[in-house]
């Protein structure tokens, strides 16, 4: 037990610490030096996640059921490790169109829609209300205990004291005063507070600590470590049970996988956590270090809940003490008030944390989708004519952070030790999974409508209502619960927690089955009943493909008319003249002009202010206030559908120009490369005159020598005259091909080639080739051997040009097979599309460098002291044949093992080929 006086002193200096860091990192956010633009602030910044609920409940629930708490850190760890493409196209869109809440998203996504971001807004307050006061619960528990108010081996009860001596409504008015330091002192036209980002990262190492010393101490300390506990527990029979895992536990299976995918969801839909992982964000790439932190950080705070459950019921039995307090009663029992201190703190640190995200995300939420567009609307009011607006704003959003915690604790009042408070979290969860089909179906579906959306939301919640909020109000007391066992009217169908008669299922799971079965059936089918109307289909586009877009702005959706003069005060209103004069200053210098007077207000300026607008107010109101100072003309459908096929050209255009912009940066080392290269085509030019002429020289010198040597002595003999002659033949021969071939690459590159196609059969083709190639082979000592299928689909194609490309493949084999133990093998194969051929060979193999130029002009494999005669033309001229029919032909060859070339052609011929 500890003095009253130290407990508050301790919570008040704590809640002062962090009004000095977000403080601070508001200051330095002014300054234009962010401290948290660090991958590690935002990681922990998403540990809002655990609330006292995790920080006390994890423990509770570990105590009853073993490890069936585990879900509600499985779905987010899976979420967030698997889905963070989905999380980074949030994070994309948010930044490029101003989104400032979940429900300004939904609202932005179907036509910027009052309606669908008020209904949002309503789920999310009466869905996270009741978790507010579960917060507050647990605040006034700890500190009940704490201070010796109730004592540790009951269960502590709500107070029955009168309102005004209650303590948790004191708690709910300094976290309320609190949140509107935190969250409110300025409009910002981005909505984010980098000062509570950066307090919120601090509290959630604060409540690791807290959690991981009492864990040591619990299980090194009072226990000799995990293995002296775990022996302990096996000992008795009614903890042995919690050890062990039997498949999926109490909840079954099915169970196991609705409340991971509950908690999946809750990690980016929770109005807090959306706050945090979308808004909050400076810097996309952090993203991908939260990825790993993030679970790191659960398993790190989820590590000791075991043991802990387990020293508490070891410790005290079972039934004597609330397990939900164990990290309190354990180090108290043993009296550690130093520790116990400190647990205490880590406890407000992570209720402290949650209240004040989920309040400011709530606060933004009723502000600018529930309050501002009814103010807009009220013709009484007429808030068009204000001159400034932004006191009005702040005090909204005041009055509503006090409004929320206000409710928390009223809820804390009335439902006491009730269902409903115990299970909340998981019910709050249910709740706001009803976002889910409206925002994964905005961001990847263009069909997605207005209508869709709404009855999604609303079939959603009101199924959510009756399976899940109205049995917890009957099981509390609060209704008759004779409906939960009879059904609605008697009727056993309509049972809420045995809907259509299926039963089995965890009340969580049952619920969330049949909501998310009514939200998208619904969402689906009245979208595909009606077509999106203009407004829809634009911001339908602007969502879906936001990566292909990037952040440009959407002026070519808007058409009408605007003055400078009109926009700057509108904004003004909300804003402030010096914000709005430094936005509107960075724009104009941004497009290259020096005063805001000389702007022009085209479409992407009156864009550019409705963006700003959005920030403060949301992307309805925005729409709304931007419509009462310029002449918007409404575009229909059809004329959408033009533009974005008209913006797919733009875009197409645009990357062309982009990369000859990216060419034109280099124009200058272009240009000196291009001499170079004309020199170095001009140099290619004359090695391919020499690689000839050499060619040439080297027949017509032999024949030239041969024939003057005859020529100068007649009386040679005729042995020898004969052989000279058989030389001269033999040089006149492959001069001859020589030419044929140089001419024949001239034709087929130039185009002039003649082509007679006709129907080939492969496999008579292939051993035409090695019949006639027969004798190279047995002159070399070689065996060549043929492997075919019986029949082939017939090739249409010219004969005698594919005859030539399996004559050269087989020669150069015969050419460069080892003499007496040469092999060849020849394989024919078919796939249903194409026809392959290959012929292999047991020869020396090319070597890797020598590859990628062995189908160059006048180049050929092997050594050059060893390598046999020939022109080097024969593989180009194939590659050119095989290609122009529209087939490949390549090598595959391993230095010492031979070469393989293979050619493939398609079945159905390519159209050069006709």
């Amino acid at each position: 037990m500890l003095p009253g006086w130290l407990i508050v002193g301790a919570s008040f200096a704590y809640l002062l610490i962090l009004f000095a860091i977000a403080y601070f990192g508001d200051r330095r956010a002014d300054q234009g030096r962010s401290i948290i633009a660090n991958p590690w602030v935002y990681s922990l910044s998403l540990a809002v996640y655990c609330t006292a609920w995790t920080y006390f409940g994890s423990v509770g629930r570990a105590a009853a059921g073993g490890i069936w708490f585990l879900p509600t850190y499985l779905g987010p760890t899976l979420g967030l490790t698997l889905a963070w493409l989905v999380v980074l196209k949030m994070i994309r869109i948010a930044r490029s169109y101003r989104i400032t809440s979940v429900a300004d998203f939904i609202a932005s996504r179907y036509g910027k829609s009052h309606l669908l971001g008020g209904l949002v807004t309503i789920i999310a307050v009466i869905g996270i209300v009741p978790y507010i006061a579960l917060q507050l619960k647990a605040i006034s528990s700890a500190y009940a205990l704490m201070i010796g108010e109730h004592d540790i081996v009951f269960r502590v009860e709500t107070a029955s004291a009168a309102w005004w001596q209650d303590s948790t409504l004191y708690i709910a008015l300094a976290l309320a005063a609190f949140t509107i330091l935190f969250g409110t002192r300025h409009l910002d036209t981005t909505e984010r507070h980098e000062g509570m980002v950066a307090a919120i990262a601090f509290e959630s190492v604060v409540k690791l600590l807290a959690f991981l010393a009492v864990g040591v101490y619990v299980t090194y300390w009072l226990y000799d470590g995990f293995a002296d506990l775990y022996a302990r527990a096996m000992a008795r029979p009614e903890l042995g049970t919690l050890l062990v895992f039997d498949g999926a536990g109490r909840l079954g299976y099915g169970g196991w996988f609705a409340h991971v995918l509950l908690a999946m969801l809750s990690i980016i839909f929770l109005p807090r956590q959306f706050q945090i992982a979308v808004v909050e964000n400076v810097n996309e790439q952090h993203l991908r270090r939260a990825t790993w932190v993030f679970p790191a950080y659960l398993l790190a705070i989820n590590l000791f809940v075991v043991p802990i459950a387990l020293g508490g019921l070891l410790h005290f039995g079972q039934g004597t003490v609330d397990p939900d307090t164990f990290v309190l009663t354990l180090p108290m029992a043993h009296d550690n008030a130093a520790l116990a201190l400190l647990v205490f703190v880590g406890g407000l640190s992570a209720a402290t944390g949650m209240v004040i995200v989920e309040a400011i995300a709530l606060s933004t939420m009723v502000c600018n989708d529930l309050v501002m567009p009814m103010l807009l609307r009220s013709r009484r009011l007429d808030l068009t004519r204000e001159r400034d607006l932004t006191g009005l704003l702040l005090g909204i959003r005041r009055g509503a952070i006090l409004g929320v915690l206000l409710l928390g604790y009223l809820y804390f009042r009335l439902a006491g030790e009730a269902y409903a408070l115990v299970s909340i979290g998981l019910i709050s969860f249910a709740a706001v999974a009803q976002f889910a089909p409206a925002v994964l179906g905005g961001m990847y579906w263009r069909g997605g409508t207005r209508e869709g959306a709404f009855a999604g939301l609303l079939a959603g919640f009101l199924v959510w209502g009756y399976t899940l909020m109205l049995p917890s109000f009957a099981k509390s007391g609060w209704l008759d619960a004779r409906f939960l066992e009879y059904g609605l009217f008697d009727l056993w169908w309509l049972k809420p927690e045995q809907l259509l008669g299926i039963g089995g299922w965890d009340n969580i799971s049952h619920a969330l089955f049949w909501s998310l079965f009514a939200n998208i059936g619904c969402y689906v089918i009245v979208s595909l009943l009606r077509v999106p109307t203009g407004p829809e289909a634009t911001q339908g586009a602007l969502f879906v493909d936001v990566f292909r877009r990037g952040a440009a702005p959407p002026a070519s959706f808007w058409r009408g008319g605007a003055e400078v003069g009109d926009l700057l005060p509108l904004v003004a209103r909300f804003l402030g003249q010096r914000r709005t004069e430094e936005a509107f200053g960075a724009y104009a210098r941004a497009h290259g002009v020096e005063h805001i007077g000389q702007l022009r207000a085209d479409p992407e300026l009156v864009h550019f202010a409705e963006t700003l607008l959005a920030g403060a107010i949301g992307s309805a109101s925005a729409r709304v206030m931007v419509a009462t100072v310029v002449q918007e003309e409404r575009l229909g459908l059809g004329e959408v559908m033009d533009i974005l096929d008209e913006a797919s050209q733009v875009r197409a255009y645009s990357r062309e120009l982009e990369e000859k912009s990216r060419a034109l940066e280099v124009a200058t080392s272009e240009l000196r490369a291009a001499n170079e290269r004309l020199k170095e085509l001009d140099r290619l030019k004359d090695d391919f005159m020499s690689s000839v002429t050499h060619e040439l020289r080297t027949p017509l010198t032999s024949i030239r020598a041969l024939s003057e040597m005859m020529v100068d002595d007649p009386g040679i003999e005729l042995a020898d005259r004969q052989r000279f002659l058989g030389i001269i033949v033999s040089e006149t021969v492959r001069l001859t091909r020589l030419v044929n071939q140089v001419l024949d690459m001239a034709k087929i590159e130039s185009g002039h080639a003649e082509w007679h196609n006709t129907d080939i059969d492969m496999r008579e083709l292939v051993n035409h080739s090695v019949e006639a190639t027969l004798q190279l082979f047995r002159d070399r000592g070689a065996e060549v051997r043929v492997s075919a299928p019986d029949a082939v689909p017939l090739l249409r194609a010219d004969h005698d040009r594919l005859l030539q490309v399996m004559l050269n493949l087989l020669s150069n084999a015969a050419k460069f097979v080892p003499a007496g133990s040469g092999k060849v093998d020849v394989r024919l194969s078919c796939d249903g599309r194409h026809v392959r051929v290959e012929v292999k060979d047991n020869g020396p193999g090319i070597e890797p460098a020598l590859e990628p130029v062995i189908f160059h002009k006048f180049r050929q494999g092997g050594d050059e002291r060893s390598r046999p005669q020939g022109t080097g033309l024969g593989l180009p001229i194939s590659r050119q044949i095989v290609e122009h029919f529209g087939g490949r032909l390549w090598l595959e060859s391993v230095p010492g093992e031979g070469a393989c070339f293979s050619f493939e052609l398609p079945l159905v011929p390519a159209s050069a080929g006709g």
